[in-house]
């Protein structure tokens, strides 16, 4: 029995759809009871393992509140490069995070700061306490 890994596309669609959930602070149980849906079936659009039709996704985006374009924006194009890679420079990593509890709860929260030098100060500490964790995890 062979897998196959999940589609760029479908695993980026899917993170962004999980990303908006966490904002509005809906389940996956909820947001399956509104597309007539398990749980389980919404886990396996957000991680990419099942890829989701063009009406799911309109009927997604308007549950979720958001354009159709919103659950693409900033994803792999699914063109390949000539070097066979699909889509551009990565920047997972961003909704990586904003696909986390924390790492939303931490963009939430920071977007309430109104003084700009107070948000600045943030950034410099969380800048100095990731330096100081490359530090302590060099070897002895």
């Amino acid at each position: 029995m062979s897998t196959k890994a999940p589609n760029p596309v479908d695993k980026y669609v899917g993170s962004r759809v999980r990303m908006r959930r966490i904002m509005l602070g809906m389940s996956q149980e909820k947001l399956g009871e509104a597309l007539g849906l398990t749980f389980q079936q919404v886990q396996k659009y957000e991680k990419g393992t099942n890829r989701v039709g063009a009406s799911r996704i309109q009927q997604i985006a308007e549950i979720l509140q958001v354009p159709v374009s919103f659950l693409f924006e900033g994803g792999p194009s699914g063109t390949a490069n000539a070097n066979g890679a699909i889509g551009g420079p990565s920047t997972s990593y961003v909704s990586d995070f904003l696909a986390t509890s924390e790492g939303l709860a931490l963009t939430r929260a920071f977007t309430h700061i109104t003084d700009a030098k107070l948000r600045r100060s943030i950034v410099d500490l969380v800048e100095q306490i990731a330096a100081h964790e490359g530090t302590d995890k060099r070897p002895i």
